[in-house]
């Protein structure tokens, strides 16, 4: 199955399913992953995305973290790229014009290096951690520059059992997802 298709067939499970059993999955696959950051030490710096609302939802883990004090960075997208932004709250995002995601119009982020972890969102996934995003490239050219590890977050229909890959798609490092 090529990619394209791979797509639709993601958004024809997506539809399948009510907006109460997404947030359900959301609230399983966020608190696996709350889990997963409280038993690992050292992570403070952590990029994430501001969840589209066919996406696992990560607005209540955004201010989880936040409110556990950790620097949440939000991407922002400027022409063919993603900026990162420190994320101060609520207050401190707007929507953007190009896809209606909302973005923090907190303080520009450029240390890479010191990015702790990198939640990336994805269209499909395979346990493996390939990634099929939503075709831009967005993320294929965010990633080379970040030296962390990345965790995708996945609704249980997400995960497939190949997803075709080109030279430039980086995987993920761990898939958190539910049964």
């Amino acid at each position: 199955m090529n990619k394209q298709a791979l797509r639709q067939l993601i958004r024809e499970r997506k539809r399948q399913h009510s907006a109460e059993a997404l947030w359900g999955y959301s609230q399983k696959v966020t608190q696996l992953l709350l889990e997963r950051i409280a038993n690992e030490d050292g992570i403070q710096t952590i990029l994430l995305y501001h969840s589209l609302p066919d996406e696992v939802n990560t607005h209540d883990l955004i201010r989880a973290l936040h409110a556990q004090g950790k620097t949440i960075l939000l991407p922002t997208i400027v022409g063919l790229d993603l900026n990162l932004h420190v994320y101060k709250g609520e207050h401190a995002l707007s929507t953007s014009a190009s896809y209606g995601i909302l973005e923090s119009t907190g303080t520009l982020f450029t240390d890479y290096a010191s990015i702790d972890l990198a939640v990336i969102p994805g269209m499909a996934f395979t346990l493996m951690g390939d990634r099929l995003g939503r075709g831009k490239g967005y993320y294929d050219r965010l990633l080379p520059r970040l030296f962390c590890p990345f965790f995708g977050l996945a609704f249980p229909f997400q995960i497939v059992p190949h997803i075709p890959t080109e030279r430039h798609d980086i995987p993920m490092t761990e898939v958190i997802t539910t049964s």
